[in-house]
C-alpha cells in the first residue's frame, strides 16, 4: 500500500537535541509522538496526569521528564517549563495533544460536561501556549502543534461540546500563528479524522483508520519542515474508510 514519504517512519536526527513538551504524553497519540520524538533525539517533557505511568514511561523511553500536571491549570503548565528548561536548558517545540470528548445531544449536556470539554479541549492548548511562549523567545523560536481533529470542520450529531472545542482550536491556532510568526515560533494544527485509539471507546483495530505513529510522522515532518514556511494546517484522513 503506497504511504507518503513523511508518514515512512525513520527517526530523523535533523531534530536532535532539541526540546519537546507533550500534553497527554501518557498514552493514544501523545505516547507515539513522545515515542518518535526520543526515537529522534528529542529531549522530552512527559505531561499528563497520572504520575506513576509517567514515571514508568519516562524510565522506559530514556531522555525523558515526568511532568504530572492538569491542562486545565496554568500553574501546572508554567511549572513544567520551569521544570523543563531546568533540566533540558531550553524548550523548542510544544505539542498540544490532550483531549477528552462527551458525546450527547447538546440537551442533554451539563453545564459541568460543557465546561470540561471546553477547558480540557480549548483552553489548556491557550494555557500551555502562554507558558511556552517566552521559553521559546529565549531560544530564539520555536514551534506549537495543536493536535486537533476534523470535528473542528465537520459537525456532527452528539458533538456540540466536542466539535466547539475543536472548532475553538482551530481558530486559536490560526491567531496565535498570526501572532507568533514574528518572533520565530511557527503554528500548526494537524486535524485528523477516526483515529485508531482508546478514546471515546474508539479503538477497534480496524485497518482503514489512521494509527497514532501516522499523527507522529506528520508531527516530524512539520517540525523538520523549512522554517521559511508555515505549513499551518495539515489534514490527515484514512485513504481508505469503509463506504457508506
Amino acid at each position: 500500500m503506497f504511504a507518503p514519504f513523511f508518514l515512512q517512519y525513520e527517526p530523523m536526527t535533523g531534530l536532535r537535541g532539541k526540546v519537546a513538551l507533550v500534553t497527554g504524553a501518557s498514552s493514544g497519540i501523545g505516547l507515539e509522538v513522545a515515542k518518535q520524538l526520543v526515537a529522534s533525539g528529542v529531549g522530552v517533557g512527559l505531561f499528563a496526569r497520572s504520575q506513576a505511568r509517567l514515571a514508568r514511561l519516562a524510565a522506559e523511553l530514556g531522555n525523558s521528564l515526568a511532568l504530572p500536571g492538569d491542562v486545565t491549570r496554568y500553574e501546572d503548565l508554567e511549572r513544567a517549563v520551569q521544570q523543563l528548561e531546568a533540566h533540558f536548558g531550553g524548550l523548542d517545540f510544544l505539542i498540544n495533544n490532550a483531549g477528552i470528548g462527551i458525546f450527547k445531544p447538546v440537551h442533554e449536556l451539563t453545564p459541568e460536561e460543557w465546561q470540561q470539554v471546553l477547558q480540557t479541549n480549548l483552553t489548556g492548548p491557550f494555557y500551555a501556549t502562554k507558558a511556552a511562549v517566552p521559553a521559546m523567545q529565549r531560544r530564539g523560536g520555536g514551534y506549537i502543534i495543536n493536535i486537533g481533529s476534523l470535528a473542528g470542520k465537520n459537525a456532527f450529531a452528539n458533538g456540540a461540546a466536542y466539535n466547539a472545542s475543536k472548532f475553538g482550536l482551530l481558530g486559536f491556532s490560526e491567531a496565535a500563528m498570526l501572532d507568533l510568526r514574528y518572533y520565530g515560533i511557527r503554528v500548526s494544527s494537524i486535524l485528523p479524522g477516526s483515529v485508531d485509539t482508546p478514546f471515546a471507546g474508539n479503538s477497534t483495530g480496524a485497518a482503514w483508520k489512521i494509527q497514532p505513529q501516522d499523527i507522529a510522522q506528520a508531527v516530524l515532518y512539520l517540525l523538520q519542515s523549512d522554517p521559511r514556511i508555515i505549513p499551518s494546517q495539515l489534514d490527515l484522513r484514512p485513504s481508505q474508510p469503509p463506504k457508506k
